[in-house]
């Protein structure tokens, strides 16, 4: 029998509306970006479907925090905004002729 998913054992015991389960969420983004780069640089195509999705909830869920909890996500929406910017740039690059 299989055991909980990733998903599952990172959220065991975090609150629905939580700067903690906001941090896991961004973390992951950033890595998935970080990931994608590294692997476009390395010539391979990259599929980022859904990414733009869990962006906005992540977005959208920060919003909804109380401020001294929502500015503990700070940090971590400079370091999502960072990897995107870096993405970016290389997608840029990629698509000059």
């Amino acid at each position: 029998m299989a055991g909980p998913s990733s998903a599952a054992r990172d959220f065991a015991g975090v609150p629905e509306a939580s700067a903690a389960r906001l941090l896991i969420l961004a973390d992951r983004l950033a890595r998935t970006l970080a990931v994608a780069r590294g692997l476009m640089l390395a010539g391979r195509m990259v599929d980022l479907t859904g990414v733009q999705d869990g962006i906005g909830l992540l977005c959208a869920q920060t919003l909804d925090l109380p401020n001294p909890e929502g500015r503990r996500v700070l940090p971590a929406l400079h370091e999502l905004t960072a990897q995107i910017d870096a993405l970016s740039a290389v997608l840029r690059e990629a698509a000059a002729p």
